[in-house]
């Protein structure tokens, strides 16, 4: 038998080190330097095992538990490493003569006593899994919509499918784990404040990144991502790595000409320096005011908008948003901004492919209208207190990167019923001033995620961009 791959090895550190450290799998891969070593395919095959067993950890331990001797314990770092070799019998095309050999040898390599037990699991998992998952995934491709076929060919927890479907139907279910299938695309917006358009066209094509106009909102896709990372342009901000929907929900949020704007919820500045590239583009001398709760975020903020040389008419305080309604306010907040944007924390649940923790980790719960840990009950107070600082006749833009509708449009109907709500309604997105005044391309993608109601609906389909939501509400104007 030959001995486990280095780019085995190196998923199953990455594997062992998330389950020990319970961290993000990409924050791990960023600080591997046993990642770093690898070359070009094996880091991509490697971060492939790792992001996929995170994916699908519950559903792997389903099967492996079932061929286990009643009773019996894994060892973790076994676990571990049969859940690896299992992923890659499952979803991913290895042979499973290979699969099974190197799962062997991952056994040997991490237990005394792992070798004949890999071998009986990996191959009851190639005699009765496989056929298993091969027969759900041709009636899934066939048209096929059972919750339970979904769940498994997706490796998704049983209830978050039957959420996804209650929330947006089997079709858009349907597409959403189909694209689980491959990673996700990875899209960057250029930074033409460093850099010409065509001179960094140039770049990416010279760092072997394959970039691919994709003719909305001045997006790139990379179409071999490998080299992203080690290439310093992402820490230069040169390049903002932003998926599609995340872009066009920028826009959204983008103010008239003159107009100002409260970003709340900045996080890591991503759509700070979205909107900040726009107002540049646009050559708007708006000014954008962003806030966020974490100290240690906000200097990260700050340190990208200096070295993106975009942060001219940006600031950034560290504040908690359900506060934006209180009568003492650092000077910057008290006054009222033509839009406001409030990027909610959520469940996350519309960017399954980009963090793989997601799915087994997330607390039916925390959907849940109210009670500890809601997260509509949080959104919902975050959207009440940034109403305070929208002016008559300016937008409040509410935003989640997960189609729940727990978390969307039920929280929208909970806001405009509430007392802050009384002068609200919902408008069109696609009428911001941002999109109205996209080109025409950049508007019929939008508009493909276009709702009765106005709002946005982004599916997540294979190859595609994330599942993203976006409500634009609108404050009367005094009369």
């Amino acid at each position: 038998m030959a001995a486990p791959t280095p780019a085995r090895l190196v998923a199953l550190e990455l594997l062992r080190g998330q389950r020990r450290r319970r961290a993000r799998m990409r924050e791990l891969a960023r600080a591997s330097v046993c990642l770093d070593r690898l070359d070009t395919r094996d880091r991509a095959f490697a971060m492939r095992l790792a992001m996929g067993v995170t994916a699908a950890r519950g559903a792997l331990d389903g099967m492996l538990d079932a061929h286990l001797r009643p009773g019996l314990r894994l060892e973790p770092r076994l676990r571990d490493a049969l859940r690896l070799s299992a992923f890659e019998l499952l979803y991913l095309s290895t042979p499973a003569a290979v699969a099974v050999s190197q799962g062997v040898e991952l056994g040997r390599h991490v237990s005394a006593h792992g070798t004949k037990l890999a071998n009986a699991v990996l191959r009851r998992v190639a005699a009765d899994d496989v056929p298993r998952l091969e027969a759900a995934r041709s009636r899934v491709g066939d048209g096929g919509r059972t919750t339970c076929d979904l769940a498994l060919v997706g490796a998704l927890p049983l209830w978050l499918v039957r959420e996804f479907v209650a929330s947006r139907g089997t079709g858009f279910t349907r597409d959403l784990v189909l694209s689980l299938t491959d990673p996700a695309p990875v899209c960057v917006a250029m930074n033409t404040r460093l850099r010409p358009r065509e001179q960094m066209q140039h770049v990416l094509e010279d760092a072997g990144l394959s970039p691919q106009e994709l003719g909305v909102a001045g997006a790139v896709r990379l179409d071999e991502p490998q080299g992203l990372a080690l290439s310093g342009l992402v820490q230069r901000v040169e390049v903002i790595p932003a998926d599609l929907s995340a872009q066009l929900v920028s826009l959204v949020a983008l103010p008239d000409p003159d107009g100002t704007v409260l970003e709340l919820g900045q996080g890591r500045a991503t759509k700070t320096l979205l909107l900040s590239l726009a107002l540049y583009e646009r050559q708007q001398p708006s000014q954008l005011t962003s806030v966020e709760l974490s100290e240690r975020k906000v200097a990260a903020a700050k340190r990208r908008l200096e070295a993106s040389e975009l942060g001219a008419n940006c600031s950034c305080i560290c504040l908690d948003g359900r506060d934006l309604d209180s009568a003492s306010l650092p000077e910057a907040l008290d006054q009222h901004f033509q839009t406001v944007l409030v990027d909610a924390p959520c469940s996350g649940a519309g960017t399954l492919r980009r963090h793989p923790e997601i799915a087994w980790d997330l607390d039916p719960a925390c959907i849940r209208p109210s009670g500890d840990g809601s997260l509509p009950a949080l959104q919902l107070s975050l959207l009440v207190a940034a109403a305070s600082r929208v002016g008559r006749g300016g937008s409040l833009v509410y935003s989640t990167c997960s189609p729940l509708r727990q978390e969307d449009e039920d929280v929208v109907e909970a806001f405009l019923a509430s007392g802050a709500g009384q002068d609200f309604s919902l408008a069109p997105a696609l009428e911001s001033f941002g999109l109205a005044s996209a080109d025409e391309a950049t508007r019929e993608f939008a508009s493909r995620a276009a709702q009765e109601d106005g709002s946005l609906c982004f599916g997540q389909t294979p190859g595609g961009c994330d599942a993203h939501f976006c409500a634009r509400l609108v404050r009367e104007a005094m009369s």
